[in-house]
């Protein structure tokens, strides 16, 4: 029976339990952009200060456990998609700021171009192709606003975030170097083309 004024044991598993997995997925993204795919799941663990068997009960196989950090991922650059498109004045600064975020996220994110699994997951693929349609429609903007006047597709984008939002170390002279590339890129979208 619980006592009141004090939290349940259940609900003290629950927030255990729930500490452990984020625990899990911050040390199995780590270990993925350190070791690769194929880190060992007692270093991720060990990594996350939990016992194996707690990984297990989490995520019962390695592909399970990948196919949550990248859907997690794609979850993630979907929203920053979406809050740049919303948030922006023009297409271009759209753009602008879904790159930044990339960049700003890069090492929380397992994403088949920084060194993750390929994405065969169907619910994975749905939020991968929304992620496309956000910054086609960004680009779209672009167009109609006059920010972006040279062809560029939605594949383009992504290639060039993800070169920037490599995981790395912080390094304050690559921030400031990939917001110089950043705008170099973008300035040249708005450039008018010649005939």
């Amino acid at each position: 029976m619980a006592v009141p004024g004090r939290p349940s044991r259940v609900r003290e598993q629950r927030a255990d339990a729930a500490v452990n997995r984020e625990a899990l997925l911050r040390a199995a993204t780590a270990a993925v952009h350190r070791d690769g795919l194929r880190v060992p799941m007692a270093t991720i663990a060990a990594d996350a200060g939990v016992g194996v068997g707690t990984l297990y009960r989490h995520f019962p196989t390695r592909e399970q456990l990948l196919t949550h950090l990248t859907h997690r991922s794609f979850e993630r650059v979907l929203a920053n998609a979406q809050a740049a498109d919303q948030d922006a004045a023009t297409g271009v600064d759209a753009l602008r700021r879904f790159i930044q975020a990339a960049v700003d996220l890069r090492n929380e994110l397992v994403l088949p171009l920084h060194g993750g699994p390929p994405v065969t997951d169907a619910a994975t693929l749905d939020v991968q192709k929304r992620v496309h349609h956000a910054i086609r429609h960004m680009i779209g903007r672009g167009r109609a606003d006059g920010t972006i006047n040279r062809d560029v597709t939605a594949r383009d984008i992504i290639t060039f975030g993800s070169m920037l939002a490599q995981p790395r170390p912080p390094d304050p002279h690559w921030e400031a170097t990939c917001r110089r590339l950043r705008d170099t890129y973008l300035h040249g979208l708005s450039a008018s083309v010649q005939s």
